[in-house]
């Protein structure tokens, strides 16, 4: 069977790279337009620690950590190295009032998870050990388990493995035809006929979907990341920090540290470093790593999330569009769970059992 996966971000390499494996006839297409999210996003992998409430996101968020083990097996044996994932740990920060409660819920649900390891409170010291330009003066949560990885990275390495496999990367702007079922897409001038289509267009999606009377609720969040550099320093086995805000900071090799993010709604595909972000951004790191004063500033990223109407995923078949598979609405969780989120879309698009109840992750809801 021939496959096509519209987008090729985290979530689309991921299915291309799982249906090509299968045996399919895979093409892979992008229209390769700035501000993907995976090009400029931090990946955090670290489910224990979040503070959302809702167990069907929490479900798939912990299955997409778990299934890393096995992909970067997979990606490895097909000669792929050097991903930047490493399990460096995590330390969300909290407060001594609020510390028993915290240290209890990430225990509670890392002990069902042998990934996360063995959740301990360290105090500041400890902290500022881990992560020495911590400004933090008390606890923190310190999740073993936690990972980061270079986004970019892993969504190459597939892209190039499916390539070695077989499947066709084509560039250009993306039109699908269909009917009761999808007949194929149009790249361009090219019409390239598919048993099934994935689409996996992050943010653009709705733009991909409507003209076929599709409408999946997701739209643009614009989200500025900085990266500095610390120089002299080692930062490569530094954890991620999670401080009481949204934001985050994460030490890379090279004495890169990343922080951010901006997670600003209403910026629509506007692709500019604006000066009220990299504000927050420094604002919030400095508060928190005041030793990150003397850094050298790299680069701002940007990325469009592709967020939906609600915390979860959208992902599964679209049933009044036969072999049509949305794969989309991630999010800021798209590194920790695009991976399997693609392998997911795959078995769709293979008629195989998905792996897991797609109820709660209705594309159309």
């Amino acid at each position: 069977m021939r496959v096509v996966v519209v987008g090729s971000g985290i979530v689309g390499a991921a299915a291309g790279y799982e249906l090509v494996r299968a045996g399919a006839d895979v093409v892979l297409v992008d229209s390769r337009a700035p501000g993907r999210a995976t090009s400029a996003g931090a990946g955090i992998i670290c489910p224990w620690s979040s503070q959302v409430d809702d167990p069907d996101w929490y479900r798939i968020a912990v299955a997409g950590a778990e299934y890393y083990p096995e992909l970067l097996a997979a990606l490895t044996a097909d000669g792929e190295t050097g991903f930047g994932y490493r399990r460096v740990g995590t330390l969300r920060l909290v407060s001594w009032a609020e510390s028993e409660e915290a240290l209890r819920r990430v225990a509670e649900r890392a002990a069902k998870s042998p990934m996360a390891g063995e959740v301990e409170l360290v105090d500041a010291r400890r902290a500022r050990e881990l992560f020495p330009p911590l400004g933090h003066d008390g606890p923190a949560v310190h999740i073993p388990g936690g990972a980061r990885l270079d986004g970019r990275s892993v969504r190459d390495a597939m892209l190039r493995a499916a390539v070695r496999h077989g499947a066709r990367i084509v560039d250009g702007t993306t039109a699908i035809v269909a009917d009761s079922a999808v007949r194929g897409v149009r790249v361009d001038d090219e019409f390239v006929g598919a048993d099934a289509v994935i689409a996996a267009a992050g943010a653009w999606s709705p733009h991909l979907l409507e003209p076929i009377g599709v409408r999946v609720r997701v739209a643009p969040q614009r989200g500025q990341i900085m990266h500095l550099r610390l120089p002299g320093v080692e930062t490569a086995n530094w954890p991620v920090v999670l401080p009481r805000s949204r934001h985050y900071l994460l030490a890379f090799d090279g004495s890169r540290v990343v922080v951010g993010a901006t997670r600003e709604d209403d910026a629509g595909f506007d692709h500019r470093v604006t000066a009220a972000g990299m504000a927050e951004v420094l604002g919030e790191a400095l508060s928190v790593a005041p030793g990150l004063a003397g850094a050298t500033y790299l680069e701002t990223r940007i990325g469009f999330r592709p967020v939906g109407p609600d915390i979860r995923p959208l992902l599964g078949a679209v049933p009044q569009v036969g072999g049509l598979i949305v794969a989309n609405g991630l999010g800021a969780s798209g590194l920790m769970m695009g991976p399997y989120a693609g392998a997911v879309a795959a078995r769709l698009a293979r008629r195989a059992d998905p792996g897991i109840d797609l109820t709660p992750y209705d594309p159309l809801r």
